[in-house]
């Protein structure tokens, strides 16, 4: 157990512990009506038991207050736990520095798409309505689906592509857009997946899924599990897409593709 250094010489009394702390007076004393943060001193008083005086051990107990506090603990909760017997404050003090370091990274994330956001409206002199819902969409879905590990991954893939990667961005779309167009085609003459024209457009499809996918079975299940639960993507109609998606599985297995999950 660490030894809080004690400091016989320095107390605060009630008003400059609370200025210190940025905490008032008054949560002071109630920290000290319910029995959770006692003064150790008080200054003597013909009139009663003085002024409260908090050493430096009384300090010490107050950061642990405030930080069980912050991880979600009411006061009773945090009550019980500082005495407890295998009470050990470093391990509230790892827990709460654990709990920052997460909320930094949501932020730094939150800081890079605000960031895009910031960089959209630079270039364009009004920014309608549907493209903020659009970007509060993305982010959503984008969230819902995918780790933070394989949001990482795809941007990282993307910037080592350089240009080239950015062209192929660009591209995707439309050679998506193509794809569906073939799809329906052959689902519309009545071709069946084990056609070798169905195995060839599954064989299409499965190179433009690993082209966003870098071959990671991760992100294609997560990429799948997107289609499979949500009705509208970006504007697309993903439930009318399902038949097709059905279809071309189908032809894949017939192609002999090993599809992740499968």
């Amino acid at each position: 157990m660490p030894r809080i250094p004690a400091d016989p010489g320095r107390f605060w009394r009630v008003g400059e512990l609370a200025e210190r702390t940025g905490l008032t007076v008054r949560t002071l004393h109630h920290y000290d009506a319910i029995g959770l943060l006692r003064p150790t001193g008080r200054t003597s008083s013909a009139h009663g038991s003085g002024h409260r005086l908090y050493t430096a051990a009384d300090v010490a107990r107050l950061q642990q207050i405030l930080s069980l506090k912050m991880l979600g603990f009411s006061l009773e909760q945090v009550r019980e736990y500082l005495g407890r017997a295998d009470y050990d404050p470093r391990q509230v003090v790892r827990l709460h520095l654990a709990r920052v370091r997460g909320q930094a990274a949501e932020l730094k994330r939150l800081e890079d798409r605000l960031a895009a956001l910031s960089d959209a409206l630079e270039k364009a002199e009004v920014v309608s309505a549907d493209e903020f819902l659009t970007t509060i969409e993305e982010m959503t879905m984008i969230e819902k689906y995918y780790t933070t590990e394989q949001l990482e991954s795809l941007a990282r893939r993307r910037e080592e592509a350089g240009e080239a990667g950015e062209e192929l961005f660009r591209q995707g779309p439309q050679q998506w857009a193509e794809f569906q167009a073939s799809l329906r085609a052959a689902m519309d003459a009545g071709i069946e997946p084990t056609d070798p024209r169905a195995q060839e457009l599954a064989r299409r499809w499965f190179a433009l899924v690993s082209g966003f996918t870098g071959g990671d079975p991760g992100l294609f299940l997560s990429l799948k599990r997107m289609y499979q639960n949500e009705d509208t993507i970006h504007g697309m109609d993903v439930a009318a897409m399902r038949p097709g998606m059905e279809w071309i599985e189908k032809a894949a297995a017939a192609a002999g593709i090993q599809l992740p999950g499968a």
